[in-house]
């Protein structure tokens, strides 16, 4: 008893000292380290600012390589030694990696578990300190304090040394990372106080859309010492005294000479054009940057930028859930172009955007996961909080277009990496249009739009849909069984035809939409028809979407759990909820009550699997369940009881979803290792815990939310004036943390006449005033 005693105090005054050093304002709120047990390769990088090109983090098994494209692997909150410090982290892009050491001269990572394997080095939890902005850790092996901050095309690494005669810095460039597929190339270059160089890959994603095309990384690093001594190395061979190499497994290791507590710093530019422009980086934004100023920046900017959204009272651990769900939708899709506006254009050439008078771009270019299902999270949030970096994204979208003739989902470097092989970019640009968001070239837009959802020939495989032609033709995709091992490049139908025709028709709808508001009737017309290309798979019978063959029939055999055959990474029991654009004719056809009861049962029956996965540690835990919090398809179903009637059950639900699949620790943070592509999962709580959301991703004539109870007393959205004049708040009287249903409420003073605001009341800023209660109305 005495020594579980002593052990508890031990740990409270750990954590006492640990959380002493918290940030003031939002980021004292933000734990990185949520769920980062089993997490994508972009989820971890603390040391980096909003939507950055710079991201820095630890790697504990990022050099394990990436088979499929989507593996969890960079960062696991269950390992316990570090292989270094890696300076990009994006999707399918990952690499040029630093490691501190002490000692013998080690050029390989080694293995996660297998101590002494290569240059990597024991932790423990315990001296590890994350937040927005900044990393902290001590590398037991060696006695180094390693520390991490960032500007937007800037890393920043400081190195706390023991007294050594072998105090080591090694460039390890010419290795796999993360997402980034395998090195095709790479060179490194020393001389007088700068590291230099690039890296080659070619991501699993890209070989699947685009064969052709590869992904390079460009760094220029300045050391703020030099070294007594230094190398190049390829793999494990090192050669003394040389400056430079080529190949793969290339890199650099100086050797320098310390006292206890001699901090080595390093500044590193990032480019994904050229050298030079890494060098041009490093010059703008950071030639007189100390690293305590750039870790200072860092975190005031992402008080800023978190501080858009302002929330007070409610649990801590919520405002904590919260805030580092805000973190991962804001650090995803980071920076792809210079400060003087040099871009990666789709065929590996170097673009230019447009500059302004005083010299930077007129809008950033970015890289950018796939936006399947981000339109019930992260453009939702973005249009709330975030507009003009909407704007940037689609112009972004539109740069690829216009380089390469179609729209891509996800894009790296503006190459295609469509992670799910569908594209919905189409959506999402009509989306921006349609809440007013509209500083680009809004023809251009259109014609893009446009021929994501009607045109079928000569489509190239980045662009993904390529059964978009049937679904035209038909109004659906038939159910195509896959022989090729590739089931995304099928062009008749699919093996997904059955989710692929519910997600053509609601891209089509919000296409729709875009056509008519720029009087486009025939357009208008087309897409609209497409749109009930549903209803061609609603089998009354069962009252379960159904998949179909090529002859128009229903596949036999059918079971609504069964994943994969139809439906794409989930089942009828849960695609079948996918109209969100005419929520209200899916409840008229199933009838209002049994589609209440249906849907009340079904989360009766998830809850006990924490609405996904269960404990299953495994992104694709959940997609043979009933309803799968933890992966895109499902994040509207929640808020469907408003179209019954049952706002009440809405509000029931979200709230149990908010406290029991969403936790605070590494391993039950986004369920238990599930999807969080980027800042999905995070984004969807973000809204909830506001008491807001749009089933229909805002692509309705007059986009609107649907309101819930919010998890806090009040809740700002207060952006910089140039952006948005007036402020909006959400109060909510009687808050309490079992008070989760709306009993009334008021706009401006005036009683809402339903659980509904518009969209442009919310941009007009205004008050909203809930009174909750424990019991429903």
């Amino acid at each position: 008893m005495t020594k579980r005693i002593i052990l508890l105090l031990l740990i409270t005054i750990h954590t006492v000292l640990l959380y002493a050093q918290r940030e003031k304002g939002p980021v004292q709120y933000v734990r990185p380290n949520i769920g980062s047990a089993h997490s994508r390769y972009f989820f971890y990088t603390p040391a980096a600012v909003p939507f950055g090109m710079a991201k820095l983090a630890p790697s504990t098994n990022g050099s394990n390589g990436n088979a499929g494209g989507w593996e969890a692997v960079g960062y696991d909150d269950r390992h316990r030694s570090i292989e270094g410090f890696a300076n990009f982290h994006e999707f399918q892009i990952g690499g040029v990696v630093f490691a501190p050491t002490v000692g013998q001269l080690k050029t390989f990572p080694g293995k996660e578990g297998e101590r002494n394997s290569g240059y990597r080095s024991s932790f423990d939890k315990a001296d590890e300190y994350a937040t927005a902005g900044y990393y902290r850790v001590w590398l037991k092996d060696y006695k180094i304090k390693a520390e991490l901050t960032a500007t937007q095309r800037v890393g920043f690494h400081q190195y706390t040394f023991p007294e050594t005669d072998s105090a080591n810095v090694i460039f390890d460039i010419g290795h796999k990372m993360g997402e980034s597929g395998p090195v095709l190339d790479a060179k490194v270059t020393y001389d007088d106080r700068h590291v230099w160089g690039y890296v080659v890959t070619k991501p699993v994603y890209v070989q699947k859309y685009q064969e052709a095309a590869n992904v390079t990384m460009y760094f220029y690093a300045e050391l703020d010492k030099s070294p007594v001594s230094y190398g190049t190395f390829k793999d494990s061979i090192a050669h003394h005294g040389l400056k430079s190499i080529q190949g793969k497994g290339a890199g650099i290791y100086l050797r320098f000479k310390t006292k206890k507590g001699e901090q080595i710093g390093i500044k590193t530019g990032l480019s994904y054009t050229s050298v030079e422009n890494a060098k041009l980086n490093l010059m703008k934004e950071a030639s007189t940057l100390t690293f305590a100023k750039a870790k200072a920046a860092a975190i005031q900017n992402w008080n800023n930028s978190l501080g858009r959204i302002a929330v007070e009272g409610g649990l801590e651990q919520d405002r904590i859930k919260f805030y580092t769900g805000l973190f991962h939708a804001l650090l995803g899709r980071g920076l792809a172009n210079d400060v003087n506006g040099a871009y990666p254009k789709n065929d590996g050439t170097t673009g230019q955007i447009a500059l302004l008078k005083n010299g930077s771009p007129m809008h950033n270019h970015y890289n950018t996961d796939a936006i399947w299902g981000a339109f019930w999270n992260l453009t939702q949030l973005w249009a709330i909080a975030y507009p003009e970096y909407y704007n940037d994204w689609v112009q972004s979208q539109l740069l690829v277009y216009k380089d390469a003739g179609w729209l891509g989902d996800g894009i790296a470097n503006s190459k295609y990496v469509s992670g799910v092989g569908t594209n919905f970019t189409g959506l999402a640009i009509a989306a921006a249009y349609n809440v007013g968001i509209r500083d680009y070239d809004v023809a251009s837009a259109y014609a893009a739009v446009r021929k994501n959802e009607l045109e079928g020939k000569d489509r190239i495989p980045g662009a993904g849909k390529l059964d978009v032609g049937v679904f035209v033709k038909n109004g659906y995709s038939p159910y195509v069984k896959d022989l090729s091992g590739n089931p995304e490049l099928n062009t008749e139908g699919s093996p997904f035809g059955a989710s692929h025709t519910l997600e053509y028709s609601f891209s089509a709808y919000a296409a729709a939409q875009f056509a008519k508001a720029l009087g486009k009737t025939a357009d208008d017309q087309q897409l609209s028809k497409l749109s009930e290309g549903w209803k061609l798979l609603y089998d009354p019978a069962t009252k379960f979407i159904r998949p179909k063959d090529n002859q128009g029939k229903f596949l036999d055999k059918f079971n609504p759990l069964e994943s994969w055959r139809g439906f794409q990474e989930g089942n009828a029991w849960q695609y079948t909820f996918y109209v969100p654009h005419v929520p209200e004719q899916l409840v008229s056809l199933v009838g209002k009550e049994i589609f209440s009861n249906r849907l009340d049962s079904i989360f009766t029956v998830s809850q006990k699997n924490l609405f996904g996965g269960g404990k299953h540690i495994d992104a694709f835990a959940g997609i043979e369940g009933l309803y799968n919090h933890g992966n895109q398809p499902n994040l509207h179903v929640s808020w469907l009881f408003h179209y019954a009637g049952r706002p009440d059950l809405s509000q029931k639900w979200v709230r149990a979803i908010c406290n029991e699949f969403y936790g605070t620790d590494g391993i039950h943070g986004y369920g238990y290792g599930q999807d969080e592509d980027q800042g999905q999962l995070g984004a969807w709580y973000v809204l909830s815990a506001m008491g807001l959301f749009d089933v229909k991703g805002l692509t309705a004539p007059e986009p609107s939310f649907l309101i819930g109870a919010p998890l806090f007393k009040t809740v700002r959205i207060k952006l910089p004036k140039e952006i948005r004049k007036n402020d909006f708040l959400i109060e909510a009287d009687q808050q309490q943390p079992d008070h989760q249903y709306v009993q009334r409420g008021t706009l401006n003073g005036q009683p809402l006449k339903g659980l509904t605001i518009k969209f442009n009341e919310l941009n007009k800023g205004g008050i909203l005033n809930l009174v909750l209660s424990n019991q429903p109305k």
